[in-house]
């Protein structure tokens, strides 16, 4: 057995034992892997294991991966910046980091141009903290307004990063604050179904509170 294989067995019994302490399907949950300092090589052996759904976060070093491994599904875990639109549009199937209007015109206006559809998740700042992006919690409702007018990106649900603690209990209340904003602002036409929360340090707590998508690195690949 090789360290990965090792590794994401363990990653999977922990989403696995946290689902079903509270009653969750775990099937209910993705595992997307973070290869921000990981080599082709080694996304190859994750496909091999599996894995499918690959994380990064920024669009240049990225490209020679992304285009190397089409066969992955490839997830935008990044600040995305407007100007880089066009780059990430044809290759990533879900954009976790959708954060502010002028982001938002930017992938209409890409998508239109190709006459293709945008999955994406909001980005919400619930922890407040000034060193990360996302929307305050008291803008989701008139965003997600806005974004209902844009027929070319589809919301999927909501993400959110919390902040890096030794005790990740202590981060119980951000995951769980943003299943409490998803309920709050789902709508018949849009049940906001993904919840993208959790990474290395705290999926498990992430997992209990409604996580959909976990984003794990290190505990895989350092």
């Amino acid at each position: 057995m090789t360290q990965l294989e090792k590794r994401y067995a363990e990653v999977k019994a922990a989403i696995i034992a946290a689902a079903e302490s509270v009653g969750r399907d775990p099937g209910e949950v993705s595992l997307v892997a973070v290869t921000k300092t990981v080599g082709i090589n080694q996304i190859r052996e994750a496909l091999a294991l599996g894995i499918s759904d690959f994380g990064e976060n920024r669009v240049q070093s990225a490209a020679p991966k992304v285009a190397a491994l089409s066969q992955a599904r490839w997830h935008f875990i990044g600040h995305l910046q407007s100007n880089k639109v066009s780059d990430v549009l044809p290759h990533y199937s879900l954009i976790h980091s959708l954060d502010r209007p002028s982001l938002a015109a930017a992938l209409q206006n890409a998508a239109e141009s190709r006459n293709a559809t945008v999955d994406a998740l909001v980005q919400v700042n619930v922890s407040g903290e000034k060193s990360k992006f996302g929307l305050e919690p008291s803008a989701l409702p008139d965003f997600l307004e806005y974004l209902s007018s844009l027929e070319r990106i589809r919301v999927c649900g909501l993400m959110t990063m919390a902040p890096f603690v030794d005790d990740p209990e202590e981060v119980r209340p951000v995951f769980r604050r943003l299943r409490e904003l998803r309920n709050l602002y789902a709508t018949s036409g849009n049940q906001l179904k993904e919840l993208s929360m959790g990474m290395t340090n705290d999926y498990p707590i992430a997992v209990e509170e409604g996580a959909t998508i976990v984003r794990i690195g290190s505990a895989l690949f350092s």
